[in-house]
């Protein structure tokens, strides 16, 4: 290795958890290093708004929240650093090693991840095109914004049809846009769906792209892709919402940390902690559940103060 360097307490990601987890290592003395990771500020940085977090009466960005979660954890004596975490030994009880872009070797007492995870896309160019002009793949986050309009929902499991039924809530019109002849959702979620009058499952259905001038206008589809009875045309709508999954962030700890079947960090016992003494998750990473940036700010919250207890209870 390039270098070697020894801390207290490593944060690998920012975005709400890791930043939070920061100011909180930082008030107790930790001397946190937190590295930003690809991504700096995590995967709020792409809602343009943001009304639901605490403390912001006239709303936020998501850039200008985590500018200032940043300097908070600053202002308290954390070590932020741009670079990705390449890979990782917990072999060990400790001290933990990690490797920053394959050429310096952090060992450190306590890690915290906090990498998020990262919603699962079609692939096709629109979506980056209209990130944060139409396209979104949290419709508790963005949902506000088209009470009254028409929007669109892929996908046909439990996560799809939730939001289909949130969004009806909200929206004027949601069409549920599903790829098979059927959903694969639950059958207490596909009632709810069917419920709600103004949704309308289109089945047999794909995207082919998006359309529109200053967002997204519409949806170019595609009907029984394939087939004689192939039909393609457009559908007029505000928003598109992505409910196909997200990927947890967790591939370079897959040797040592204990995850479930989707790649999620399981935790101990309603703590932080990971199967691995002194290594501590935070937020999106090891939460199938809620996903809020309220919820991940929280979690680095308690990731921060399970770690200075566990230092304290060896007497470091």
């Amino acid at each position: 290795m390039e270098t070697v360097e020894k801390t207290r307490c490593l944060i690998i990601g920012s975005g709400p958890a890791g930043y939070t987890a920061a100011i909180y290592a930082s008030r107790a003395n930790l001397a946190p290093v937190l590295y930003e990771g690809i991504q700096p500020g995590g995967q709020l940085t792409t809602t343009t708004e943001i009304e639901n977090f605490p403390g912001y009466p006239e709303g936020t960005t998501g850039v200008e929240m985590m500018e200032d979660l940043k300097k908070q954890a600053q202002r308290f004596g954390t070590d932020i650093r741009f670079g990705i975490a390449t890979s990782v030994d917990f072999a060990c009880d400790g001290p933990h090693k990690v490797i920053i872009d394959e050429t310096k070797e952090i060992l450190a007492d306590t890690v915290i991840i906090a990498t998020g995870a990262t919603a699962k896309y079609l692939g096709i160019p629109d979506e980056i095109k209209y990130a944060g002009m139409g396209v979104s793949a949290c419709a508790t986050c963005d949902g506000f914004f088209y009470r009254k309009k028409i929007v669109a929902v892929v996908g046909g499991g439990d996560t799809a049809c939730e939001e289909a039924v949130y969004l009806s809530h909200l929206a004027s019109k949601v069409y549920l846009i599903v790829r098979r002849d059927e959903l694969r959702a639950s059958k207490i979620m596909q009632a709810r769906v069917k419920k709600e009058e103004n949704i309308e499952i289109l089945f047999e259905t794909q995207t082919l792209g998006l359309y529109g001038e200053k967002g997204v206008e519409g949806v170019t589809l595609v009907k029984r892709k394939g087939s004689d009875k192939e039909e393609i045309y457009n559908l007029p709508i505000d928003g598109f919402f992505l409910a196909i999954g997200h990927k947890p962030n967790t591939e370079i700890f897959a040797p040592f940390i204990e995850l479930d079947d989707h790649g999620y960090i399981i935790t101990q016992c309603h703590s932080t902690a990971t199967n691995v003494p002194g290594v501590f998750a935070a937020g999106d990473v090891a939460d199938t559940k809620y996903r809020q940036a309220i919820t991940a700010a929280g979690s680095g919250c308690k990731a921060a103060i399970d770690a200075e207890r566990y230092l304290v209870d060896l007497g470091k």
